[in-house]
């Protein structure tokens, strides 16, 4: 392993760890506020990065990243427990919490993207590593949009189905790990 993909593996990993956090604590504070209080109750409303990771994620990730030089990485957070029946509106709410995920990336992306602004000239470092927290939260939230359970685009579609298109699509998470796992042999294969 050379010493230029390890410095990148250090660079990226906080990146990813504070992006991937932040979207799990999106996802659990939306449902909190609401109505349901799983997430707090199984203490997962943490930016301890312990109590999010995926010990099958996490190690994905890291054969991944050192795997393919540093040039693909995948990976992905424990997902945090909701109870849709404690909405007022399941639909509605978990159309929500499916959002909340990714808008947390947005926002991370959108304030990087200030930052490298504000930085390129001074602390072109900086910027750099501003720079690539944008690029990992951009497709954090690109691909946590796309229509496939168990990701965040399926809750969003969803919350647009009528309500008895709903309960079968959401049936379909069961399947979703399966479906989940043909999509990312699609994307990798991908010329």
């Amino acid at each position: 392993m050379s010493s230029d993909l390890l410095l990148a593996f250090v660079v990226v990993l906080p990146l990813l760890l504070v992006s991937l956090v932040a979207h799990e604590l999106a996802h659990g504070w939306a449902a909190l506020h609401l109505g349901d209080d799983t997430a707090r109750s199984r203490r997962r409303l943490s930016w301890n990065p312990v109590r999010q990771l995926d010990p099958w994620g996490t190690a994905v990730l890291v054969v991944t990243f050192l795997g393919s030089g540093g040039t693909f990485f995948f990976g992905w957070a424990r997902p945090v427990p909701i109870a849709p029946w404690r909405f007022k509106d399941p639909q509605r709410g978990m159309m929500l919490v499916g959002a909340a995920g990714p808008a947390a990336n947005v926002i991370i992306a959108l304030l990087a993207a200030a930052g490298v602004w504000a930085t390129y000239e001074a602390a072109p470092f900086v910027a750099d590593v501003l720079a690539l927290a944008f690029a990992l939260n951009v497709v954090l939230a690109t691909l946590n949009l796309a229509p496939i359970p168990p990701l965040d685009g399926s809750r969003i579609v969803g919350g647009f189905l009528p309500r008895a298109a709903w309960v079968k699509w959401m049936d379909l998470d069961r399947y979703g790990n399966a479906v989940f796992l043909v999509f990312v042999v699609l994307l990798v294969a991908a010329p």
